[in-house]
This record gives C-alpha cells, structure tokens and sequence, in this order.
C-alpha cells in the first residue's frame, strides 16, 4: 500500500524528482571525492613542502565542496518542496473521498480515525517522503562508494569495514524488529486518546450534569497512559540506537588508527592515505545511520500508509449514477413506494414496505415511537443512506438516478440535531444560496421567529456563531437551521424533528408563518410531538418500520390505536 500511495501520487513531480536525484548524485560523489584529494593534500603537498600543489588541489577542494553545498541545498529544497506538495495532495484526496461516504461508512471509521488517518497519518507518509528525498540516493552510493574509496586507499584495512558494517546491521535489525509492533499500536492508541477527547469535549454538558468528571477523567488518563507506555516502549528502543551507532563508529575509529598507525610504521601505508581511509569509514557508517533513520520512519510509515489505504480502498455504499439526471427535480411529488431498509449485519429491518407520498403544496408528517425508524425514512430522500429494497422517487424519478448536485439543489433538510458551521448568521444562512440578499434573510429569520435575537445580537447578521452553534441556545439553533433552509426556497422540505427544541407557543407560531413560505413545495415532517403535526395534510404512523396508520389527525384519532395511545401519553405528560 505504501509503495502504491507514493507511486500514485508523486506522479505529477517525476519530473523533479529525477532532478532531486540528479542532484543527490552529484553532492554524494562530490562528498566522495573530497577526503581523497585532502589526503593527496597531505601526501603530495604538506609531507613533500610542495605548496603550490597545496593551493591548485586546495581549490580543487573548494570548488567541489561549493558543488556539495550548492546541490545539497538545491536537493534539500525540492525535496521538501515535493514532500508537502506531495501532503496536501493526499489530504485532499482522503478529504474528498471521505466527502463522498455516505453515513454509513463514517459510522464504520468513526469520526477521531477519520481525523487522524488525514492528519497524522498522512504526516508520516510525507516525513517518510522527504526522508527518502534527502538520504535514498546519498545512502547506497555513500556506502559502495565509500567501500570502493576505502579500498582504493589502502586494501589492508578492508577487514574493518567488513566487521563493522555488518555488526552495525545486525544491531540496527535487532531494535527495529523490537519497534515495528509498536508503530503499530501507537496509531491505533492515538485514535483513541482522539476519540476520547472527542466524545468529552462533545458530551460535556451530559459530563457535569450526571457528576461524571472523575470517571472521564479516569477514562481520559487510561487512554493516555497506553499511548505513553507504547511511546516509550519505543522510545527507549530508539534511544539505544544513537549510543550504538556512536559506540561502533568510535571503535572503528579507534581500530582504523592503531591498525593503520601500525601500517604507516611499517611502511604499508601514507598519513594522508589514513586521514582518507577514516573519513570514508566515517562516510560508510554514517551512511548506515541514515540509512537506520529511514528504516525506523519505514514501519510507521507503512502501517499509516495500510490506514489511508484502507479509507481509499472503501466504496461509497452509497454511488452517483453514471450518467445521471442533471435537470432540477422541480415541484415535483416525493413518492415513497414500498421501501425497506436494513443496515448490514441487522436481522430485522428497520423500515419494510413503507409507501406513501407527498403531492407538492402537501404537509405529510411521520410519527411513531422511538426506534420506528422515521429518521432514517427521511435521510433516504437526499441519498444519505440507499433503499435495500422499494424506491424513493423525486418527480417522478427515483432519487438514485439523478446526479447529487440536482437532487441536493432541489432539497432543504433541517436535521434532528441542527448544525451551524463556524462563521457568521449570514454566511451560515447563505450556505445554501450564497447570493441571498438581507432581506431575504431577515424575512427567512422572521418566518424561523429567530428575528428578535438575532437583532439582540451584536453584529445582527454579522454577528459571530461558534463551531456547531455552541455559543447559542439549542432552540436557536433550531430556528436558524429552518432560516437557513427557507433562505434557500427549495422544492421539497425535509423537517427531521427539527421543533422539539422549541417552546408549544413558538412552535405555534413557528408553524402558522411557515405555511404561506413552503405553498407549492412538498414538506416531509418528522415530529415526536403531536401538536406540531396537528394541523398536517396527512399524518404517517410508522411502528417498528411498518406503517400502521395513515390519515388526517381526527381520521387517525378515530381509526388508529398507536396514534392514539400516543396522543393519550402527551396528554397525561402535559397534564
């Protein structure tokens, strides 16, 4: 997976990537060269006193070590340049399929996943990306080209480089095969010390009102010290490597001048030739440490790359058609033509053979008992969820043949839980007719009878509303939630219990203005209460997913015995 999410999206940069490369190349073999003109230096200039050889191959020196420079740093900043690019094309990539999920699919991921999986997993990715910019060339040919260097200068040393190099690998094998199950679990733990958070910084208010803080304290501080324990399980693995590398590289030092101060001695070997058979030892074992660098960023990598994979590699359940209807659906009818839905794995279903429609000009309202399935029979007209069995037709066409962007501009749902997005009042009621005018939103907001506060509010329009509306009250909420759908003058409504915060008198006046805004559209109502669907065209009982009764509400008081045990129950809770 890894492989495949870097060959996929690093293909718009090949081209400068193959320049990265050309230019790690040409560092890599200039750092070469250097310590064996610097011994050349020593052996040819210094030992001899030959000082105008001293300053030719001293600027020999100077003008490779400024190709070293000019390329390193050339090669630093493309790569890094093309590892974000490389970033924000995957973000956007995750960002823009995850758009096309249907509620079923984040309901699987959940929400704290999702958020990681493009943030923190996608950072690994990409470190791992600019990491293998700036060492993938240097490395291979540091080490064969330090070898071959190390040889050149002088053979009877070579047994070091043989002994030290594998010693190196075998201690750096070691501590990554220690390390790479916990990469593994330190994704999943940051998942959930996200999730976590979430549900806490959500849930809040139900935290302070049940006396629960100790209990998500406790909750909060388990989560956290799994993900500490596996940090520095990690950590204290990774901690040894540096210490290792350094010990090595020092008694390879160490090893390289007694042995080759034996050979000057001897006459086998020159200083210079020494002074370069250290720096290429040095050059070899820093390669391996690079090398080590990439291989621990490797298995995080890997296993986050395993995690975005799995977000891209998941269909929508719910698919556009390939060539679907682009016309507006129009004031058409909304037909529900006995429809079943099921979730995967359920053994019942949670709605089977529901059937009946709205005319446009019609208010049809949906009641029944918690868990009869009236929200799902709602989101099944915007396609948040697929019919396993019927039809949803719009104007005469089933709602899974039109192109999103038309079904969508032909609808205005107002959920159960009304969501205001971070902004103003008028950019959020704007959000589904971004050229409406003030006074359509302010008639919006007086027919929502959420003109009075939003007045009272300094900036009036313009005044500030937080990330899901949390700096106003859940019946403001509401209010502006119905403002923003009437703003946007839609052919079909969909009300999904969207009055239950709202006081009987508000409600009622909410209701009357409501009724002249939407003549000539079809509204669909979700409803706990009956009083906010008295006065409905026709009024649907659902009882485990089952329509049990249709009518208008004297017809059903007289004829349906769920509606009226649920009428009967208001009224001894009003009482």
């Amino acid at each position: 997976m890894l492989l495949r999410l870097l060959a996929q999206y690093t293909r718009p940069y090949r081209a400068t990537i193959w320049v990265i490369v050309a230019l790690q190349f040409v560092a890599t073999i200039a750092s070469l060269l250097l310590p064996s003109i610097n011994a050349d230096i020593i052996d040819r200039g210094i030992v001899l006193g030959n000082t105008r050889y001293i300053l030719e191959q001293g600027g020999v020196m100077l003008l490779v070590s400024l190709v070293q420079v000019a390329c390193t740093i050339a090669a630093v900043y493309l790569g890094a340049r093309t590892a974000m690019a490389y970033g924000r094309d995957l973000r956007s990539a995750i960002f823009h399929h995850v758009s096309s999920f249907s509620a079923r699919e984040v309901a699987r991921f959940g929400a704290p996943s999702l958020l990681t999986r493009n943030t923190n997993d996608v950072m690994q990715v990409q470190t791992l990306l600019y990491m293998t910019f700036a060492m993938l060339v240097t490395t291979p040919i540091m080490m064969v080209g330090g070898v071959i260097m190390a040889l050149r200068e002088d053979v009877g040393l070579s047994w070091l480089v043989a002994v030290a190099v594998p010693v190196l690998a075998a201690s750096v094998g070691l501590m990554l095969w220690r390390v790479v199950p916990g990469f593994q679990q330190m994704q999943k733990r940051i998942d959930r010390v996200n999730q976590v958070m979430r549900e806490q910084i959500g849930g809040i208010r139900v935290i302070r009102a049940f006396v629960r803080e100790p209990y998500e304290a406790e909750r909060f501080a388990k989560a956290n010290a799994e993900l500490t324990d596996v940090t520095l399980f990690v950590g204290r693995w990774m901690a040894g490597l540096f210490p290792l590398v350094g010990l090595v590289l020092n008694l390879s030092t160490v090893a390289v001048i007694w042995f080759g101060g034996l050979r000057i001695d001897a006459g086998q070997m020159e200083i210079g030739s020494l002074t370069a058979y250290l720096s290429y030892l040095i050059q070899i074992l820093v390669a391996m440490l690079m090398s080590t660098m990439l291989l621990m960023l490797l298995p995080r990598a890997n296993v986050s790359a395993d995690r975005i994979g799995e977000v891209l590699d998941t269909e929508p359940s719910v698919l556009p058609p390939a060539d679907g209807v682009r016309a507006a659906a129009g004031r058409g009818r909304v037909e529900f033509d006995r429809v079943t839905f099921s979730y995967p794995g359920a053994s019942h279903p949670v709605l089977d053979g529901v059937s009946f429609t709205v005319e446009p000009g019609q208010t049809v309202a949906v009641i029944g008992s918690t868990g009869a399935g009236k929200t799902t029979l709602v989101s099944l007209v915007p396609r948040l969820f697929d019919v396993t069995g019927g039809s949803v037709r719009l104007g005469g066409v089933d709602v899974r043949e039109y192109d999103p962007d038309a079904l969508w501009a032909s609808l205005a749902l107002v959920p159960q839980k009304a969501f205001l997005f971070s902004g103003t009042v008028a950019s959020n009621l704007r959000y589904g007719k971004p050229d409406a005018t003030e006074a359509e939103m302010w008639h919006a907001l007086e027919v929502a009878q959420a003109r009075d506060f939003v007045e009272a509010m300094p900036g009036g329009l313009e005044a500030e509303i937080a990330q899901g509306g949390t700096n106003v009250s859940g019946g403001q909420r509401q209010r502006l939630a119905i403002a923003r759908a009437l703003v946007k003058k839609p052919s079909v409504y969909l009300f999904d219990d969207s009055f239950s915060a709202l006081d009987v008198a508000t409600d009622a006046r909410l209701r009357r203005a409501l009724a002249p805004e939407t003549q000539g559209a079809a509204v669909l109502i979700v409803a706990q209460r009956v009083a906010t669907i008295v006065d409905a065209d026709l009024i649907v009982v659902l009882e485990d997913g089952r329509v049990v009764g249709k009518g208008t509400h004297e017809e059903l008081l007289a004829t349906s015995p769920t509606y009226q045990e649920i009428v009967e129950s208001q009224q001894q809770v009003a009482a």
